[in-house]
């Protein structure tokens, strides 16, 4: 048997070259899911801070709306102050309307308003309550402005203006509500013809 033996022919490559492409392309997948997580934590943090500020804000424009609906005819005052409401007596009506209630730094009088159990610490960050558990703080507190619109076309219901503002962790998150309240006159007589 006359066997000749093959020369073994020189390694072409082709599998550490293939190799190498799967490699660089599984990187660029894992970079990309890398950079799309990222994001995503980005966006649902930042759709907490606006369900966050959007609360604290109703918060405030229900607490108005409750507090007009047990106050009948109440007329506006001057507001020039932002007050603080400690209880319902420091509540009031303004008398002027806001003219840009999208922008609470402009507002120039309303209420700051602070339910209870809401913490509130400038500049947000964490609270660490008396079980050393860290709450959930706000960064400041809800704000609230209730106009007097005057007369409503039958011209004896009272209109209202309630707008509140609220804020998340941040001053840079924050929402603004607002209602227009009717208030239907309250009959103290009733005479039968």
């Amino acid at each position: 048997m006359n066997r000749r033996l093959r020369r073994p022919q020189p390694a072409r490559g082709v599998a550490l070259i293939s190799a190498m492409l799967v490699l660089v392309m599984l990187t660029l997948l894992a970079l990309s899911m890398f950079r799309g997580f990222g994001l995503q934590q980005k966006i649902a943090g930042n759709v907490l801070e606006k369900s966050r500020a959007f609360e604290a804000a109703q918060s405030a424009l229900q607490y108005g709306e409750f507090w007009l609906s047990k106050n009948q005819g109440l007329t506006g005052v001057p507001c020039t102050a932002t007050i603080t409401i400690a209880s319902d007596a420091d509540m009031r009506v303004c008398d002027n309307a806001l003219a840009t209630p999208a922008d609470p730094a402009s507002w120039g009088g309303g209420s700051t308003y602070t339910p209870p159990g809401m913490q509130v610490q400038a500049g947000g960050g964490a609270i660490v309550n008396g079980n050393s558990n860290a709450d959930i703080n706000y960064a400041s507190s809800p704000a609230l402005h209730i106009a007097y619109l005057g007369l409503g076309p039958n011209g004896t219901d009272a209109l209202y203006a309630v707008t509140g503002v609220g804020y998340g962790g941040s001053n840079t998150s924050a929402a603004v509500v607002q209602s227009v309240v009717r208030q239907t006159a309250k009959v103290t007589s009733l005479t039968v013809l």
